[in-house]
């Protein structure tokens, strides 16, 4: 039942629900999980028009798709009980921390009233950790190294004590707090080990710094940083002092007398934080200045512009320039700090070919560089198995989805081949004897994303790079720009294969297996990719045969990991952010009851693109049924299905090696999974039938129900990668009207081993 409309969300204050909503925008698991956990109050339930109304909100330049979702479950009477309850379940810690923390009898529950603080400490000393919290009597603590329980004797207690430290003890501790089913963290806290310059060993009965000279040294230096209007601000100067330290902060060489402490924190920044910082330290005979700490404070509205750092021609410095519609000059970027306006990656992995071997590592491959790719907030678009008009029309809509500024990444895994200088990607349909008329023309694709203006173009093509015999024709890609933008990385060397690694439940490709380890380092992406090569080159299997090769004209010192920086919160941004999410919508969980009394739950989660796992899971039958099982039959002949893999009780069993688990129900939940892949070809809605069978206690004959079920386009499947695209055309399946935003071309994306074979012959 729901609680009583007093007790509602809309009783929390526009502070606290505008902070709610600004964390359920930038969460990875946001409004979106919250709308779908919700739902299990039917008066609650979100529908897909409800969803889509959320979605839209992007296209205002001060508009929430989280303010939109707390504004409809107000208007429902949902609690601030229920809300706390599904932000526990979708995993949301801090929305769950700050919703504990308001004055509302209902989650008013538990405080930290000190934090523990991070230290630093010789090896073999006593360190400890203290978190002191208030609320209800009997609480109870749990410490926590990174992500691992700490279940020692003072794991416990509101006291962590570390002795003797040793090099496992190095690294970030959290304290949580519990009090039935209520809970709340700590700040993190960090535990270094250093070499003290001056006094002797503490011991596990000593102090931490102990000994009878003086010194003072900063071993720990404030670093420059970018943050959002609004996000908090950290800065850490630690020193190693005998006697002890004070502390004094300085924002562009003036005093900040209520930050004397070694961690300077400003829960919500302004664009008056910008600038510089200092730490003076001192004690009684000593003192020393930190090194300059530069903060830029980027843009959250449409009223405040940024600098992008690219091509620095006459246009770039009349942006610099510009000031704001607000009248104040734009934020200057520091030095050696370069952004992206956006970050857009498309990844096909092709595996079955229909006249060529197949191969097996592509799917391994996609799916890892997928998940790194988002941790650097690439919006990536994962295929497999292409034919030539799929991979055509997906290229399409990839480059609609580039603008000035963006930051494109195109991989590719499967068979491939080069001619005079120009590298092509085989689809799964080319004949066996193909030629360039039935590949794409890597260079070809070059030249269409220049004309975007893109700040950095990176190919990453994990195929063969052996010379095709069949193929004579010489290939005249476009002119490629000088923008000194471009980065290609090649799993092998001219006129060499490349190869497969094989384990026991899954292949890589040699490349992924060592770029997955350097791809997320902050360092210019050609430095990244010389170090995947060197690692490359000692690997024994390997060594000789295949060897990354590199080409660059990169000229600035450009990351994958550069953060976002929108130019002008443009209309066509808000766009391209909108129907990436329409054109990733999966079909919504949903219950099914049969003329029997038994309910089964249908959902949905996402394993590529195009590529869908649909589970079933009984949830309630009557007393008198013995048992009861719910499986998927009659799918549409476009898509893939393997009818020996289908309704599996397991994942492994249903052929999805690679899903991640956290989409799915508990694995203690005895569920059946079926693997839709090829949704691309979709031409209609999916339909198919759910069949449940059935045996009564006192009958020995299974009685069988069926029911109808369509789920729309799910996925990349609106997008009709199966229809030709006319060249630079706008996406014709653009399911929402732009007029108002005057945008001309909008995209329908959202959203070791003993052996090896090798995977082009």
């Amino acid at each position: 039942m729901m609680e009583e409309c007093s007790s509602t969300i809309a009783n929390l204050g526009e502070e606290v629900m505008d902070r709610l909503a600004k964390m359920l925008d930038n969460a990875s698991c946001g409004w979106r999980e919250l709308a779908t956990a919700v739902s299990e109050q039917p008066e609650l339930h979100c529908s897909e028009r409800d969803v889509t109304r959320c979605s839209l909100q992007v296209l205002s330049a001060a508009g929430s798709p989280g303010r939109s979702l707390l504004g409809l479950l107000a208007d429902r009477c949902c609690s601030q009980g229920f809300l706390l309850r599904c932000l526990k379940k979708i995993g949301h810690q801090e929305a769950v921390q700050l919703l504990t923390a308001t004055e509302h009898p209902e989650t008013r529950q538990i405080r930290v009233t000190a934090h523990p603080k991070s230290l630093q400490a010789e090896l073999g000393s006593r360190v400890a950790l203290t978190c002191s919290a208030s609320g209800p009597a009997g609480l109870s603590y749990q410490w926590f190294r990174g992500k691992e329980e700490i279940l020692e004797a003072t794991g416990s207690t509101p006291e962590l004590v570390l002795c003797p430290l040793g090099p496992e003890h190095q690294g970030w501790y959290i304290c949580r707090v519990n009090h039935g089913d209520t809970f709340c963290f700590s700040q993190w806290a960090r535990v270094r080990s250093v070499h003290l310059p001056f006094g002797t060993d503490p011991g596990c009965g000593g102090a931490l710094f102990s000994g009878s000279a003086s010194g003072l040294r900063i071993i720990y230096q404030p670093r420059s940083q970018a943050v959002s209007d609004g996000d908090a601000l950290l800065l850490e100067c630690n020193v190693l002092a005998e006697p002890p330290a004070q502390y004094q902060w300085y924002h562009d060489s003036v005093p900040m007398p209520q930050y004397k402490a070694q961690q300077l924190l400003i829960p919500s920044v302004t664009t008056a934080h910008r600038g510089q910082y200092r730490c003076r330290v001192f004690n009684l005979y000593h003192q020393a200045w930190s090194e300059a700490a530069t903060v830029t404070i980027g843009p959250t509205s449409i009223t405040d512009v940024s600098l992008v750092q690219v091509d620095r021609g006459v246009e770039s410095r009349q942006v610099d320039r510009s000031v704001s519609s607000a009248g104040s000059p734009p934020p200057r970027a520091p030095a050696n700090t370069f952004y992206a306006t956006d970050k857009v990656a498309l990844l096909m992995g092709n595996l079955n070919y229909r006249h060529l071997n197949e191969l097996c590592a592509p799917m391994a491959d996609v799916h890892q560089l997928s998940n790194l790719l988002r941790q650097m907030d690439f919006k990536v678009v994962s295929l497999l198995d292409l034919n030539w008009q799929e991979m055509h029309s997906a290229v399409t809509e990839f480059l609609l989805l580039l603008g000035k500024g963006v930051y494109g990444l195109l991989y590719f895994a499967g068979h491939g081949y080069e001619n005079y200088g120009n590298s092509f990607m085989v689809p799964i349909d080319a004949p066996a004897s193909y030629t360039s008329e039935h590949c794409l023309c890597v260079q070809n694709i070059l030249t269409r994303m220049q004309e975007k203006e893109t700040g950095l173009n990176v190919f990453l093509l994990d195929m063969c790079r052996k010379r095709n015999p069949n193929d004579g024709v010489v290939v005249q890609p476009g002119e490629v720009k000088v923008t000194a933008n471009i980065v290609f990385g090649y799993a092998t060397c001219v006129d060499a294969e490349a190869y497969e690694v094989k384990r026991e439940d899954v292949s890589n490709g040699i490349f992924i297996s060592f770029l997955k380890r350097r791809v997320c380092d902050g360092e210019k992406v050609t430095v990244m990719l010389d170090r995947v090569a060197e690692d490359m080159g000692r690997f024994e299997i390997t060594r000789g045969r295949q060897a990354l090769e590199l080409r660059s004209n990169l000229s600035e010192p450009r990351s994958l990991t550069d953060p976002i920086l929108t130019r002008d919160c443009s209309a066509a941004h808000s766009a391209r952010n909108l129907q990436w999410a329409v054109a990733h919508v999966l079909p919504e969980s949903r219950f099914i009851h049969f003329d029997c009394g038994v309910k089964v739950q249908l959902g949905f989660a996402a394993e590529f693109s195009n590529i869908m796992v649909i589970y079933t899971h009984v949830l309630d039958k009557p007393k008198e049924i013995h048992s009861c099982s719910a499986q998927l039959i009659d799918f549409p002949e476009e898509v893939d299905i393997d009818l020996k893999k289908s309704n599996q009780e397991s994942l492994l069993e249903a052929g999805s090696l690679l899903l991640i688990k956290e989409d799915l129900p508990s694995p203690e939940l005895p569920s059946l999974y079926t693997r839709i892949g090829n949704l691309q070809r979709l031409k209609k809605e999916l339909t198919f039938c759910l069949c449940l069978h059935y045996i009564y206690s006192n009958m020995e004959e299974e009685v069988e129900e069926r029911r109808a079920i369509t789920v729309g386009k799910p996925l990349v499947s609106k997008l009709n990668l199966h229809q030709p695209r006319p060249p630079h055309a706008s996406s014709a399946t653009a399911s929402l009207s732009l007029d108002s935003c005057d945008v001309s071309e909008v995209s329908c994306f959202s959203e070791d081993s003993s052996s090896s074979n090798s995977c082009c012959n």
